[in-house]
């Protein structure tokens, strides 16, 4: 049995970033004033803004991308690999690409299927937004919609 201890490694990190262990957050940079909370995992290629906070029990996937002080609730998803094929795709550059403007707020429980999310946007608790999100609003539900614009 193998067993691998979460951690932090090849992190490019601003100043005042501060993280609650336990966390995997890995070959990813945070900016200045970042917050991570506990149970959080940050995979590679990502980028969170500064004074972004991210609350516990979060996952943010490859290549994901917050703008500057955006708030990701308790136990958000982001998935990047939409099983096009009807199974995992083992093949990366077959992924999405997640990019958040600033001022981003995603509720707790939320998940996040798209590529897009502009800033001052609110995705609601539990909503799984599964379009693009251009409109500065209110998004919430299943599939998450504009409740009103901001």
């Amino acid at each position: 049995m193998q067993i691998f201890e979460s951690t932090i490694r090849d992190v490019e990190e601003g100043q005042n970033v501060r993280v609650v262990m336990p966390v995997n957050i890995y070959e990813c940079k945070l900016g200045d004033d970042v917050f991570i909370g506990p149970f959080v995992e940050i995979q590679k290629g990502c980028v969170i803004g500064s004074r972004t906070r991210v609350q516990s029990h979060t996952f943010i996937c490859e290549n994901v991308t917050t703008g500057k002080a955006c708030f990701i609730g308790h136990g958000v998803n982001f998935a990047n690999d939409l099983f096009k094929t009807g199974r995992p795709d083992t093949t990366t550059d077959n992924w999405i690409r997640i990019v958040l403007g600033d001022d981003v707020t995603i509720g707790s429980g939320a998940t996040i299927l798209t590529t897009e999310i502009c800033s001052g946007a609110v995705v609601g608790a539990g909503s799984v937004v599964t379009k693009p999100i251009l409109i500065k609003g209110i998004y919430a539900g299943n599939p998450a919609r504009l409740l009103r614009e901001l």
